[in-house]
């Protein structure tokens, strides 16, 4: 075996782990959890033994020794705003990821993780890559519209650079030297303009900016989240729900899922065919809002993630927005390839890693 790299992605109720070698995908598992499972442990923080003592058996199970391992890459989860890159896991890192000090999400266990496999082996790095926190946006993105407010970059990064970074190989150009939009469309949608190798805006796709998604609000009209906040009706736990996890599609339709949502449009269901309309209208609206950041002048439009396997309505997409550039669509995404492109950017010198 050459370069061995462990990936870890954890989710709330699961753990994806890969093991490539190289560019080749070697190894792969979902280790899934009960609830049962998950009870004893009060926050995801605690689950970090539990967690990690499952990978190692996987491992172990499929005969893959640690002591092989080149590198650990681990899914970088709530930190502080960092420029994209690669990022080792160091002390100030694991503080801040245990204290919950920018929230708490089952992806912060992938950094830790990796770090405490790392150790165990000794002399490998345990490294983190484009977490969703990557904010390179410009200083007049940040306005919000009133001073107690300041706009924020939380979004599909991983995804959205891996893309972007595709896009300019498959067209013989530098990511650095291009402007182009990418729209990832999954659970939560994020449209950013990526100019000359940043992503200089973008819209909060966790805490309700830009058009709505499966399961996420979106921008709503801010009075009346003030009238639903105070209005006695709704915890607000209720009301977070309703901005992310219970918004968007699921409130209207009562599902997240595209592959429901084309099912219910071929059979003529023209109420969901009417809130997918309501969909691309925003999607396309963002588009364009972003595409005027750098004046329009944009030479591609990139649509990724789930919802770009579903043929009939990114022709309406393309409809709606070609005039301002080619669309090019990358369906689906690929977190573990990406991330263990970045690891073996590392291992082969071509990626420096930064310093938390």
């Amino acid at each position: 075996m050459g370069k061995l790299i462990l990936v870890i992605n954890p989710g709330s109720t699961s753990t994806k782990i890969s093991v490539f070698d190289g560019n080749n995908e070697i190894f792969k598992k979902t280790l899934r959890y009960q609830p049962e499972e998950l009870a004893p442990y009060a926050n995801v923080i605690d689950q970090l033994d539990f967690r990690t003592k499952s990978i190692k058996d996987a491992l172990a199970e499929n005969n893959i020794n640690i002591n092989d391992l080149s590198i650990v890459v681990g899914r970088g989860g709530l930190i502080k705003p960092i420029p994209s890159g690669t990022y080792e896991v160091n002390e100030a890192m694991i503080e801040d990821i245990k204290a919950c000090r920018f929230g708490e999400h089952a992806s912060n266990l992938g950094g830790i993780i990796a770090n405490v496999i790392a150790k165990e082996v000794g002399g490998i790095k345990a490294i983190i890559a484009d977490p969703v926190v990557v904010d390179e946006l410009n200083p007049v993105a940040r306005v919000s519209g009133h001073s107690a407010i300041e706009r924020v970059s939380i979004f599909h990064a991983l995804n959205q650079k891996a893309i972007a970074k595709r896009y300019a190989a498959d067209h013989g150009k530098s990511y650095n030297e291009i402007n182009i939009v990418v729209a990832h469309l999954g659970g939560g949608t994020s449209v950013g303009i990526h100019s000359q190798g940043r992503i200089i805006d973008v819209n909060d796709a966790l805490r309700g900016e830009g058009p709505f998604s499966p399961e996420r609000s979106g921008g709503l009209p801010a009075a009346a989240v003030v009238d639903l906040c105070f209005g006695g009706k709704y915890t607000e736990a209720q009301i977070r729900k309703m901005i992310s996890g219970e918004g968007g599609f699921v409130s209207y339709i009562g599902t997240n899922s595209f592959f429901d949502v084309e099912n219910a449009v071929k059979d003529g269901d023209e109420k969901v065919k009417f809130i997918q309309d309501a969909f691309v209208y925003q999607l396309c609206k963002e588009i364009g809002a972003m595409s005027t950041v750098v004046n329009g002048n944009v030479e591609a439009i990139v649509l990724t993630g789930g919802a770009a396997y579903y043929k009939k309505m990114v022709e309406e997409i393309k409809e709606k927005v070609s005039y301002i550039a080619p669309v090019v669509v990358y369906p689906g995404e690929d977190e573990m390839g990406a991330l263990a492109s970045n690891a073996l950017a590392v291992l082969e010198g071509t990626e420096q890693i930064k310093v938390y």
